[in-house]
């Protein structure tokens, strides 16, 4: 919504709340939609926002509650008591529900528990006992089932009764008296079927499911992939336990690239929003990155200081006569090896990071796969040389025409470009391919780190290709 429009109508609800306005609050959370309404009350104190919602039926309430941010829900049932907030809980999607409690003290929680419907509290401990980046922390249990055995006129009777309490409806999925995941209907082919066929004649048995201890990351992909509404996740038994819906989804994609994008500028990936965490999280997260890289700088200058008294004796080896390789050479030159080897790495890195998190789960399995990493290494190595031999050329003719600096030292910043662009190149593309074959997050292999990596060797090669020349 337009900052203008929250502009135009925040005035008039807090006037309503100041004099309780009831009716006017109760038309304001039914008229708006529920995101419209949670903009507006962004701006309001926490216990402002419970005396607007307190004017609404409670599924109303749970509707735009499930709206708001996760650090904001957490900061406004810190001021509800046990009653009203196990009533908020008992009306809440799984889903959502169970991203709140674990977010919550768990003393808190234990003493909620117990003032939630039995079914419900059942289905919490479950959701809870699962990893939080598996499928089964971010499926919900709401969904839509039949058996196989009855005609689609009963189905739809029954149908009626489940919509209300399911999160989607348009997949049916049919099971047997075990609960195992035989079939699945959708329910346009429900409304097109005859009125007296049976469901098990015209469901569809070869059904796409996944594992609940399954990635959530592959969970998205696979959805993706397919192009489903939603997803069933099964156990090791093949019992249907719950569903992940495409929203659910979209989620997990925006927070798995969010995470990339992090560990790329070399941050360990915040847990909320910017604005939400505080600043000593973001102090220790960012710290962290900047003492590695740090650290690897030092070897940079260590390795400098190695050849620091071939620089003073102007290139000289065991009593050889001095030649060009002089303090200035380095001055003006080892910035642009610096860089065209880093460039070159965070090129690559970025191109593989993110093409390995675009493939489906099935081409993500660590150890698989190996055929296509060996054409994908050729080809970029081939990418690597034509760049090289790019960069190489202009440097020369730069630093021959323009610097002035002769063929001998012009050729080894010529050279020296050509092989740090192949090792920056090759370290973008070895590095997150070995990251992901090792079962972990190719972008932790992050642009600045390889770009820290790639300083080291280019100062060694640099030296030494002018030590060889020179």
């Amino acid at each position: 919504m337009p900052d203008a429009y929250s502009s135009l109508i925040l005035p008039d609800v807090r006037q309503m709340v100041r004099e309780d306005d009831r009716h006017g609050l109760t038309e304001f959370c039914k008229v708006l939609h529920p995101v419209v309404v949670v903009d507006i009350l962004e701006e309001l104190d926490p216990r402002d926002v419970w005396v607007v919602l307190d004017n609404t039926d409670l599924r109303l309430r749970v509707e735009i509650f499930e709206y708001i941010a996760l650090p904001r829900q957490i900061e406004m049932v810190a001021q509800l008591d046990k009653r009203r907030l196990s009533e908020l809980l008992e009306e809440m999607s799984p889903d959502d529900r169970v991203d709140l409690l674990s977010r919550m003290p768990h003393d808190r929680v234990e003493d909620l528990l117990p003032l939630i419907a039995q079914a419900e509290r059942n289905d919490i401990r479950r959701l809870l006992s699962y990893d939080e980046d598996s499928a089964g922390a971010i499926m919900t249990t709401e969904y839509a089932s039949l058996p196989a055995n009855i005609t689609v006129n009963d189905a739809l009777q029954q149908l009626r009764q489940q919509a209300p309490d399911s999160e989607t409806i348009y997949y049916i999925y049919i099971l047997n008296t075990a609960r195992r995941l035989e079939g699945l209907i959708s329910l346009r082919e429900l409304i097109l079927a005859k009125t007296e066929s049976v469901l098990s004649d015209i469901m569809e048995r070869d059904v796409i499911r996944m594992r609940v201890n399954e990635d959530r990351e592959d969970v998205a992909q696979e959805l993706a992939r397919y192009n489903f509404i939603a997803m069933p996740i099964v156990d090791d038994d093949d019992r249907l336990v719950g569903i992940v819906t495409h929203d659910d989804a979209i989620d997990v994609v925006q927070e798995e690239a969010t995470e990339d994008a992090y560990r790329q500028g070399a941050v360990e990936p915040l847990r909320d929003d910017y604005e939400d965490t505080p600043l000593l999280t973001i102090l220790w997260k960012r710290g962290v990155w900047l003492l590695v890289l740090s650290v690897v700088a030092l070897m940079t200058a260590a390795v400098a200081g190695h050849y620091e008294q071939t620089t003073a004796d102007g290139g000289s080896r065991a009593g050889d006569a001095p030649s060009g390789l002089t303090p200035a050479l380095i001055f003006l030159f080892i910035p642009l090896v610096m860089a065209s080897g880093g460039n070159a790495g965070s090129q690559s890195a970025t191109l593989f990071i993110r093409m390995f998190a675009l493939q489906p789960a099935d081409a993500a399995v660590p150890g698989t796969g190996f055929h296509v990493n060996r054409q994908l290494i050729l080809r970029e190595f081939y990418v690597a040389a034509s760049l090289g031999t790019l960069l190489a050329t202009m440097d020369f003719l730069f630093v021959w025409l323009w610097f002035d600096k002769g063929i001998d030292r012009s050729l080894v910043v010529g050279l020296t470009v050509f092989l740090i662009v192949v090792l920056g190149t090759t370290a973008g593309t070895m590095l997150p391919i070995l990251f992901r074959r090792l079962g972990m997050d190719p972008a932790i292999m992050s642009n600045p780190l390889i770009a820290a990596i790639v300083d080291v060797m280019g100062v060694v090669i640099f030296y030494e290709v002018a030590i060889w020349l020179l």
